[in-house]
């Protein structure tokens, strides 16, 4: 019967969107030459690969540089990078203990904080994603509301949101989900 009940949440979850990247809706910004729309993104969300620099800072220093990270492509909000722990010090980082929460899409997220700053969420992961999304097991990804994160030398923008994750670059068009008035997509 638990595996019933998850599966109907999971289902009843995934069903409740409005917004699933086949049509921009009217309040959409049009991208300029070189953007892309985050309406033009689907749901569910996809993985991409990324061959671009990825780079994550705090004070104390680099904690990630790769140019194998993923991102996670979904309606209405920015990409969220996954960098794999290969390529992070993942000694700068303590599990946040307690704290945990459920995508609908990937599964259930564990989080980590600084060694310095061990209250403050900097980072998730998926230590068992569901199986569409097994792509991102042993990937981390940031939050660019506090660290300083970039792409390509781009230093990324943070989504309006404390849950959101999303990495605004100047090669997006939104609006994006997180921002005042956008709880409903």
């Amino acid at each position: 019967m638990k595996k019933k009940v998850r599966t109907n949440w999971l289902q009843k979850a995934r069903e409740n969107w409005n917004h699933k990247g086949d049509k921009r809706p009217p309040f959409a910004i049009e991208p300029n030459k070189g953007q892309r729309s985050v309406w033009d993104f689907p749901r569910p969300p996809i993985i991409e690969k990324v061959r671009k620099s990825v780079l994550v800072n705090c004070q104390d220093g680099t904690i990630a540089d790769s140019k194998n990270a993923l991102a996670v492509l979904e309606t209405a909000s920015p990409p969220t990078y996954y960098i794999p722990q290969v390529d992070i010090d993942m000694g700068s980082l303590v599990p946040i203990h307690g704290k945990a929460s459920m995508c609908e899409w990937k599964g259930r997220a564990i989080y980590l904080a600084l060694k310095t700053m061990r209250e403050l969420p900097v980072a998730w992961y998926y230590p068992n994603p569901f199986p569409e999304f097994q792509e991102l097991k042993d990937h981390l990804a940031f939050y660019p509301q506090h660290l300083e994160c970039y792409i390509d030398g781009e230093r990324a923008k943070a989504q309006a949101s404390d849950f959101y994750a999303g990495w605004i670059t100047e090669d997006l068009a939104g609006p994006f989900k997180g921002e005042k008035g956008t709880e409903h997509w």
